[in-house]
């Protein structure tokens, strides 16, 4: 008896006239006819291509559905058309094979977020908890999230990579082991540390600790998650200055900062390089207080700040004063009046900002 078997999967679908479907199968979507029978009167043909392997046959039960080619040349696929229907009725539409990252225009909103109000936790990829920050996206422009793992050990995950702009991933709490594409063995990602994911680096998250959260940042907000099957991690060659997309991987210590004036006067803050290593695509920083603050507006596009500990007043022109405490979270519009008020000593805050240097006014 054999060790091995061969397998194969095939689609099914109906035809009212194989002849007639033979020529578009063929010629039009450049599929390769593997069999047809019965010689005489053919009523089944099989065919495949472009990863697919398909089973016309005359009087099946099924719908025509639809078929989606994805190319690096749709325009030269099909003579440019990206809609077809073919004779039986199945309907082709043609697209990009690796569309470029889609960036919506910020949809700018003044937004607090605060853990006391009981925002949900819902069950995301590989079993890990999440809790959104910004229900509306700005518009799609980014997503923030609050991740758990209340049960530490193995992470089930697989080695995938995210279609993204920018992706940050900051330990608030406990640690994490992931292996990344080029950059050696697993790294360990501990409270105050982050990660910088640049686009579509590959990566896996191995092992965490009981009661792990970080705070992930998307650019933009939904993001295509695509399982690698052919890397396998770690790879062999460490590469410390290769760049995805212009970005480099950061893995920021919080441990080795150092702390110097903020943008708004009463604060310092530690940078975690993200700025330098992106290019200008965004800036983390981690601030705390000094002194008494102004009340200041920034002229950024995506101002979002989390709250890790202590407490603070958030006030805004216009708005009613919130009290801010660990867990919290908020989003300044850019030309909006704020003031950091009745700060504690151990208030630290971290800012995510796009792009990385803007212009802050008292």
């Amino acid at each position: 008896m054999p060790d091995t078997y061969e397998t194969r999967a095939e689609i099914r679908l109906p035809t009212a006239e194989l002849r007639d479907d033979l020529p578009f199968y063929t010629k039009v979507l450049k599929m390769r006819l593997d069999s047809i029978y019965p010689a005489d009167n053919p009523e089944v043909a099989v065919l495949s291509g472009h990863g697919l392997r398909l089973r016309i046959q005359k009087g099946a039960p099924e719908t025509p559905g639809t078929i989606r080619i994805l190319t690096d040349d749709p325009d030269g696929f099909a003579d440019g058309q990206r809609s077809l229907v073919a004779p039986n009725g199945t309907r082709v539409e043609i697209d990009e094979l690796n569309p470029p990252v889609h960036l919506p225009q910020t949809e700018h909103a003044f937004v607090v977020r605060r853990l006391a109000d009981q925002a949900p936790w819902v069950i995301g990829r590989a079993g890990m908890h999440y809790r959104d920050l910004i229900p509306t996206r700005l518009g799609g422009a980014m997503i923030a999230s609050h991740i758990r793992i209340p049960d530490g050990g193995p992470v089930p995950d697989m080695v995938h990579f995210h279609k993204v702009g920018f992706q940050l991933i900051f330990c608030i709490k406990g640690w994490v082991d992931v292996v990344y594409e080029d950059q050696g063995g697993p790294i360990r990602l501990t409270a105050g540390d982050c990660f910088i994911q640049p686009p579509e680096i590959r990566h896996r998250v191995l092992h965490a600790s009981d009661g792990i959260e970080v705070i992930e940042i998307g650019v933009p907000a939904d993001h295509i998650t695509e399982i690698e099957h052919e890397m396998n991690l770690p790879t062999p060659y460490f590469r410390p200055d290769r760049e995805w997309q212009g970005q480099k991987f950061v893995h920021n210590i919080g441990a080795k900062g150092s702390f110097a004036p903020f943008r708004i006067p009463g604060f310092d803050a530690r940078d975690t390089t993200i700025n330098t290593n992106t290019k200008g695509v965004a800036s983390v920083m981690v601030a705390r207080p000094t002194g008494p603050a102004p009340w200041t507006r920034h002229q950024g596009d995506i101002l979002f700040t989390f709250v890790m500990s202590g407490e603070m007043t958030l006030e805004g022109e216009g708005k009613d004063p919130f009290r801010l405490s660990p867990g919290d979270a908020f989003v300044i519009p850019p030309g909006m009046a704020t003031r950091y008020a009745d700060c504690t000593p151990d208030l630290e805050l971290l800012e995510v900002s796009l792009p990385g240097i803007f212009t802050t006014t008292s």
